[in-house]
């Protein structure tokens, strides 16, 4: 039994402290355990980064609130609330980051689609053969108009070893998805049976008005993929973040194409814990847990995974067979993964 709480403590609050003393008993292993009897779990969105990130403060996952700025001060870039909080999530030491995420991979029993320019794939590749699965695309997500040539992508997939295309931040570019500028991309993707791991919605706090002056909140529809969907009827396309908060055109998308599956990265430790489970709740309910697919979005703070995979143990609307197909399951399905691998 939780002992009695002052006042001052939020539901909110209350709910993180839950949500951290199940990922101690629930997704941690012994410290003898043997890691090949944990549940596998796929995560289908980490970023390949090994940096140093001195000063960065802790992250509080699903915080209460964003913040509003005044644009004659100096604003942040994150617009995500400074508090304390329980759990923070530290950042790793300074050239630990791979190592750490990498660890936490092995002790959680996890294989990562892992997404960046091909040198830094091919790094985190080389350091953990049997956990990396990986991706690059033909721009810098968040590098508005650098594009990779088509031949060069060509080699990546066929004879580079990258399995999926992504992450593709056109969003980030005030670029809608069905562009024509990009169709070359996409068109190659479908010839070679690669999917495609898009971003579509959720940007941060601030990022058109304070860090990102390209980025456009409803470049991030999933309707605006229709267009590329019926010139591509074969594509196989991962919506990154689940499109929120488009939930209602979210659906519409999913039950208008079969080949179309989601991710909760990002999306599972940025917004408030209700809102979270809400949005999933809702395309469970609608009909598509098949096509929703685990996901961190992991960058900077190692102890990410670990969390996220916390808050589906933890949803109570889902039944552990759903459990296990967001964690492994769908995303077996989506990248055509061998079940006995």
């Amino acid at each position: 039994m939780l002992p009695q709480l002052s006042d001052c403590i939020s539901l909110h609050r209350l709910t993180q402290l839950v949500a951290l003393l199940a990922l101690a008993s629930a997704v941690c292993p012994a410290q003898n355990a043997d890691v090949a009897k944990l549940p596998p779990v796929l995560d289908v969105h980490v970023h390949a980064m090994d940096a140093s990130f001195p000063g960065l403060a802790p992250m509080c996952p699903n915080t209460s609130k964003f913040t509003a700025s005044d644009p004659k001060g100096k604003e942040d870039p994150s617009g995500w609330v400074k508090e304390p909080c329980t759990p923070a999530l530290y950042p790793s030491a300074p050239g630990e980051y791979m190592k750490d995420v990498l660890a936490e991979m092995e002790r959680l029993n996890v294989t990562a689609v892992v997404f960046g320019d091909p040198k830094s794939v091919q790094k985190w590749k080389d350091a953990a053969p049997n956990r990396v699965i990986p991706g690059t695309a033909f721009s810098n997500g968040m590098t508005p108009g650098q594009r990779v040539a088509t031949g060069e992508l060509r080699k990546d997939f066929t004879t580079g070893g990258f399995k999926v295309m992504g992450e593709i931040g056109l969003q980030y570019e005030g670029l809608s998805p069905s562009d024509p500028s990009v169709d070359q991309y996409f068109a190659l993707a479908e010839e070679l049976d690669i999917p495609v791991a898009i971003h579509m919605g959720t940007g941060g706090s601030g990022r058109a008005n304070v860090a990102m002056p390209k980025f456009r909140g409803s470049m991030g529809d999933p309707l605006l993929l229709e267009g590329l969907l019926a010139r591509h009827p074969k594509l196989r396309v991962q919506v990154m973040h689940a499109g929120y908060p488009m939930i209602d055109n979210m659906l519409t998308l999913l039950q208008a194409n079969s080949h179309v599956y989601v991710d909760v990265a990002g999306l599972i430790w940025s917004y408030p814990i209700k809102e979270v489970n809400r949005y999933i709740e809702r395309l469970v309910d609608a009909g598509f847990e098949d096509r929703v697919m685990f996901g961190t979005d992991q960058l900077l703070w190692p102890k990410l995974m670990a969390y996220s995979i916390s808050i589906i143990q933890n949803a109570d609307y889902l039944t552990p067979q759903q459990k296990r197909d967001i964690l492994y399951n769908n995303a077996a399905r989506f990248l055509r993964l061998d079940n006995a691998q």
